[in-house]
């Protein structure tokens, strides 16, 4: 193809590597570019906007000058793009749009906001159960008492060979059940009437 038309000047030759290289998959991969590169605060207000440009004619290039600034708008921050586009004109040209970005971003704090993060601010930990005591040494305080003496906690002996006197559980409860019972008849006994009282008593109903 160059032999042929070897003769031809540029403008020539871009028609047809655009007819050529035009495909699906090369305008799909542009357009991604398009997009990811949207305007930040660090990059440069002209230089964004002529790279921007030059993406968009290369797969579109018949798009017009307005359908060229609303997708550039569309690139912006919300806030600084609605600003931009209340200031300029649907059919402004770049260096228009590129001065009347620079004027925004310098009159205003619009697109330097940074997200507030505080130091203090410490995640909320999950809920763990602690134990009071660690699995291994109850089981080592079990088998210890297994193999001691009930009565004296001896780990000579075992409880029927104790010498010491046993202990007698059931004999402080006995004693107070019998207390108890004592001081239920005593205060019985004083209630209930003697016969002197009866005879003065029946001797006054007589006598009215």
């Amino acid at each position: 193809m160059k032999e042929i038309h070897a003769i031809r000047n540029w403008p020539w030759w871009k028609i047809q590597i655009i007819q050529k290289y035009r495909n699906g998959t090369w305008i799909w991969e542009k357009t991604m570019t398009f997009e990811n590169d949207k305007y930040s605060v660090e990059k440069y207000s002209y230089e964004w906007c002529i790279r921007k440009s030059k993406i968009l004619k290369a797969f579109d290039p018949q798009m017009n000058i307005q359908m060229r600034n609303h997708k550039l708008l569309t690139q912006m921050p919300g806030a600084l793009g609605h600003a931009v586009k209340c200031r300029c004109n649907h059919n402004c040209t770049l260096d228009e749009m590129e001065n009347t970005l620079k004027y925004v971003r310098k009159r205003t704090n619009i697109g330097k906001y940074t997200p507030y993060k505080s130091s203090g601010f410490k995640e909320k930990q999950p809920f763990r159960v602690k134990f009071e005591y660690k699995p291994r040494e109850r089981e080592a305080e079990v088998a210890k008492k297994k193999d001691s003496c009930y009565n004296s906690g001896s780990t000579d002996h075992y409880g029927n060979n104790c010498s010491k006197a046993k202990k007698q559980v059931y004999a402080i409860e006995k004693v107070q059940e019998e207390e108890s019972q004592q001081r239920i008849l005593t205060q019985t006994l004083w209630e209930m009437p003697s016969e002197n009282n009866l005879m003065k008593r029946k001797t006054q109903e007589m006598s009215f």
